[in-house]
């Protein structure tokens, strides 16, 4: 079934979660191990991230260097298909511009359609790690609106060699992220709304937003996006803090701000477990006050925080 039947077909807020691929030499139990505590709450769907490949120089003999590429964590395409395989329960793959090109893409898409893995999230993706800019790959898209329409080209039946493929229509239900803070290469927020409703204006179907500690911001948030005339469902994605380092690295990796009683209230834990007991709480009341306003769709950013995750989802639902 697709996100956006699951929404509309729902009398309730619905429950999703996404996790990352294991490391490139770890096995598909690790993502079961997270997976498996978390079936007892019927997520609706689960969201499978994409990572693009790293590159680093390695010397040779002569003294030059070959550009050797790494992926550290591939696998999206399988461990969607074994989680519907499973679990029985819709998997989204995430699909990124950074690192491949169109007909790459294409293949990947090609492969989800045959897998019955019809619902997937579009994105441009991060910079490389040693790329101070998003730089595209040659031949690659350059933005997520790129990548929207060539998956509504494919639900058309109309691939890249036009002249010689007219045929099979993919049946893709495409969902982008949104930001409610904005995202951070945009000079404010009205001119990321712009280009969200770019994304949504060449078809894109539903939102999941970039993760968020202070409600008023998501709500502010969708407001505005009603105000420029996005209707589609926009799903809220949320995450426990569960360690001081968090307060540091989360701002600095996501770019969202941490609330003042947030921070403080962590800043003022004596060990670790304070720490969690306190990030839990926190998202259980942004988990129980989104569902009182009538969200579709809880979206849990998991990172493998499984004993969190079933504490907030029992309290909060």
């Amino acid at each position: 079934m697709k996100v956006t039947e699951h929404i509309n077909k729902a009398d309730k807020t619905l429950i999703s979660f996404e996790i990352l691929p294991p490391l490139k030499g770890k096995s598909i139990q690790s993502i079961y191990e997270v997976l498996d505590p978390l079936m007892e709450f019927k997520p609706s769907f689960i969201n499978v991230t994409y990572h693009r490949s790293e590159y680093l120089f390695k010397k040779r003999g002569d003294d030059s260097f070959d550009k050797v590429f790494i992926r550290k964590r591939p696998g999206t395409v399988g461990i969607c298909a074994a989680i519907q395989f499973k679990y029985k329960v819709d998997a989204v793959a995430h699909i990124i511009c950074g690192g491949f090109t169109r007909e790459e893409t294409e293949d990947a898409l090609i492969d989800l359609s045959y897998l019955s893995i019809d619902n997937i999230l579009l994105l441009r993706g991060d910079a490389a790690k040693n790329e101070r800019d998003f730089i595209p790959e040659p031949g690659g898209h350059k933005f997520a609106s790129d990548l929207v329409r060539q998956a509504v080209s494919m639900n058309k039946g109309i691939y890249l060699e036009e002249d010689s493929i007219q045929g099979y229509k993919t049946d893709f239900n495409i969902g982008v992220a949104g930001y409610p803070e904005k995202h951070f290469e945009s000079p404010n927020l009205k001119s990321d709304l712009k280009y969200l409703k770019a994304k949504i204006d060449v078809g894109a179907e539903y939102i999941v937003t970039q993760m968020f500690f202070d409600n008023k911001k998501y709500f502010e948030f969708v407001n505005k996006c009603r105000e420029e005339g996005i209707i589609v469902p926009i799903i809220p994605g949320i995450k426990p803090i569960t360690a001081a380092s968090q307060i540091q690295s989360i701002p600095r990796t996501f770019h969202v701000d941490i609330p003042d009683a947030l921070s403080d209230a962590i800043e003022n834990c004596k060990n670790a477990d304070e720490i969690k007991k306190v990030g839990t709480d926190w998202c259980i009341e942004q988990s129980r006050e989104l569902i009182k306003a009538g969200v579709p769709c809880l979206h849990y950013y998991t990172m493998g925080n499984v004993d969190a995750m079933k504490k907030i989802v029992k309290e909060a639902f």
